[in-house]
């Protein structure tokens, strides 16, 4: 044997040992890849399920949204007609309120004077000169 020939052995017996040493890591990722395939079609058919459920969730929230626009769309009418009511009970009745709580306190004060005016009257004492108070 010359020395290329065995040269030629060593090699291929170191490449038969490459490929020995690799055989086993590529079997171990052949047997992931499978595993991993096999995961993803169960999570593909899992999944019909959820996006129904999903689907049929979303339906109900939007029906409830589409009755809590309803709602609000009802609580604005209320608003501006109570609105409305204020500024008409102010127009019809706050006037003539202010003016009779103005005649009210005009009369009152009218009366308050009068009797302080009988009471300083000479010969006349008010009720605090009586009892012996402070005028």
């Amino acid at each position: 044997m010359s020395a290329g020939q065995i040269a030629g052995l060593v090699a291929a017996g170191a490449f038969l040992l490459l490929v020995l040493l690799l055989a086993r890591p590529l079997f171990k990722l052949a047997r992931t890849l499978d595993e991993a395939t096999i995961a993803i079609r169960k999570a593909h058919e899992n999944s019909d399920p959820l996006f129904v459920g999903a689907n049929t969730t979303i339906s109900h929230v939007n029906t409830q949204l589409e009755r809590v626009d309803g709602i609000t769309s009802n609580a604005r009418a209320v608003s501006s007609n109570v609105s409305a009511l204020t500024s008409l009970f102010t127009a019809t009745l706050g006037g003539p309120l202010v003016k009779t709580a103005a005649l009210s306190y005009g009369i009152s004060r009218a009366i308050r004077a009068r009797r302080r005016a009988a009471a300083d009257a000479p010969g006349k004492h008010s009720r605090r000169q009586r009892r012996g108070g402070r005028k």
